[in-house]
């Protein structure tokens, strides 16, 4: 291997080290909390609209559940920074609402977002009243 061959893959190898490197401070600025925002707001564009029955809630956390093609789902949903999109008293948000899911993966689901809340108006209009 002549000089210049071994100079050319020593410059691609570090080219494709710099490059790993670039991606993973990009990826780690990546935090839990925008992923979560984003998944929210993706299901809130692509999401199908279904019935579900809000079980539990607290401070942080809204437990629900759903049935899509005769599967029955349970899934919670992290509340703690969309507490500006609930009425004071979530404990009286049980009952009836709205969720959206992911059609590859009903799974997937949510019940509020910045853009969207399957929380039904007439609950609403009774807490604030």
């Amino acid at each position: 291997m002549t000089a210049e061959a071994q100079l050319a893959a020593l410059a691609a190898l570090a080219a494709v080290l710099i490059a790993a490197a670039v991606w993973v401070i990009l990826r780690a600025k990546n935090n839990p909390e925008r992923r979560e925002r984003r998944r929210r707001l993706l299901l809130n564009r692509t999401g199908r609209l279904g019935d579900g029955f809000i079980t539990e809630t607290s401070d942080e956390s809204i437990f629900y559940s759903y049935s899509v093609g005769g599967v029955a789902y349970t899934a919670s949903q992290d509340i703690a920074s969309l507490s500006a999109y609930l009425p004071p008293n979530p404990e009286r948000l049980i009952g009836h609402t709205f969720i959206k899911y992911a059609p590859r993966n009903p799974a997937n689901s949510i019940l509020l977002c910045e853009e969207w809340s399957g929380i039904r108006e007439p609950i609403l209009r009774q807490q604030n009243a």
